[in-house]
């Protein structure tokens, strides 16, 4: 099958939520991958910060075969050993004895888990951010900060305001003693990978503190090392009530947590919540061999100098007008409104990357990516933005 014939074959079967991909991808390793037709990609965007590992690393294909070969689901009525060791490595990288662990299968549950939770405080106002993204279902949509992904499925969770990303006394003044919870991304990847003021997270910390109401981290896209940190808000020195995670931490597969530190560790009790797949062995043997090889090959200082050297390789391309972001989530911020032609243009070069606005493109490769392979997407942005400035 060709991408030409994948196309119709996609149209004629699938529902029309994603439109029509233009290529179907057929196998990978590391950060290349190739479509049906041959065609070589260096994979940019790693399964939208998913692929935390690359394609088919050699320690996660253990895992799961080894794993698929002795138990592959059990529920969550039996214990198994994979889950049990992930929860306590977690805890372990959150620093915190009182730290439990849920699991789920996404971001999208992992922040309606972060919901429920806020219920059980008595309280039910809730406060997030203008752009932010936290799921498609109906609770986390509710809380997503974009009103096109929202007008369309109102009336929604009641109860919930939305302020400036980064504006801390917009947060003070629509948070008050009925607020069950903050919810903010350390930085909002969605949004075109916007990072806010130094002291914004520590501040949020405070203002939470002074109503009693819960601090909660989407590090749904930031965590597992991404932005050379486990989950994206250590470098404030501060600690939430409750983390989210997803995407990175199956290293493909599905999996989604929920960290709860302090009370909030407390307030799921037997009946409050669950998950049929959640956790599953095979899904937290392959999030076990993501973490050893992440703390094993050093990668989270390494995803720093990478990212640094190619925001500093790229801010310099005419046509670029900023490169935000920390570690291996980047967002390109163009000069003008091109994000889109941009990006089929890489992929003509053989990279793979997202126009998340109409303005940035968003790279969030695998931390295993090579310095060749870096270069190489380098010099396709490069002669993209060439090429777009010669064609007016």
């Amino acid at each position: 099958m060709n991408n030409k014939a994948a196309q119709s074959a996609w149209s004629m079967a699938l529902q029309n939520n994603y439109g029509t991909p233009t290529i179907q991808l057929d196998h990978g390793f590391g950060a290349e991958v190739f479509d049906v037709e041959g065609n070589r990609y260096i994979d940019m965007l790693a399964g939208i910060a998913t692929n935390i590992l690359g394609h088919a690393h050699p320690d996660v294909v253990q895992a799961i075969s080894e794993q698929s070969a002795k138990l592959g689901h059990v529920s969550n009525l039996y214990m198994h050993q994979p889950a049990i060791d992930l929860a306590a490595s977690l805890k372990s990288m959150v620093g915190d004895s009182s730290a439990r662990v849920f699991f789920c299968n996404s971001g999208a549950e992992a922040n309606e888990a972060a919901i429920k939770l806020s219920r059980l405080t008595g309280r039910k106002r809730i406060v997030a951010t203008d752009g932010a993204f936290h799921g498609r279902t109906m609770g986390a949509l509710s809380i997503t900060g974009q009103s096109a992904k929202r007008d369309p499925f109102n009336p929604l969770l009641k109860k919930i305001s939305h302020v400036p990303f980064g504006d801390t006394g917009a947060m003070r003044a629509a948070v008050s003693r009925k607020t069950a919870m903050i919810i903010v991304e350390p930085i909002q990847g969605e949004n075109g990978v916007v990072v806010p003021p130094v002291g914004y997270l520590a501040e949020l910390r405070s203002i939470a503190d002074s109503v009693g109401a819960l601090l909660v981290f989407d590090c749904v896209q930031t965590g597992m090392g991404r932005t050379g940190q486990w989950f994206g808000y250590e470098h404030e020195g501060i600690q939430p009530d409750v983390i989210t995670l997803a995407k990175g931490i199956g290293g493909g597969l599905p999996l989604g947590a929920v960290i709860a530190m302090g009370p909030a560790a407390e307030y799921f009790q037997p009946g409050s919540h669950g998950s049929t797949f959640g956790g599953n062995p095979i899904a937290t043997a392959a999030a076990n061999a993501v973490v050893r090889v992440i703390k094993a090959h050093e990668l989270m200082p390494r995803t720093l100098r990478l990212g640094a050297y190619i925001a500093d390789s790229i801010s310099a391309v005419p046509g670029v007008k900023e490169v935000r972001g920390q570690g291996l989530l980047l967002g390109i911020v163009l000069q003008a409104e091109v994000a889109k032609h941009v990006n089929e243009s890489l992929m003509r070069h053989g990279i793979l990357a997202n126009a998340a606005t109409s303005t940035v493109i968003r790279i969030a490769p695998a931390l295993t990516i090579t310095e060749p392979q870096v270069d190489q997407f380098i010099a396709a942005f490069t002669a993209t933005m060439k090429e777009l400035i010669a064609d007016g």
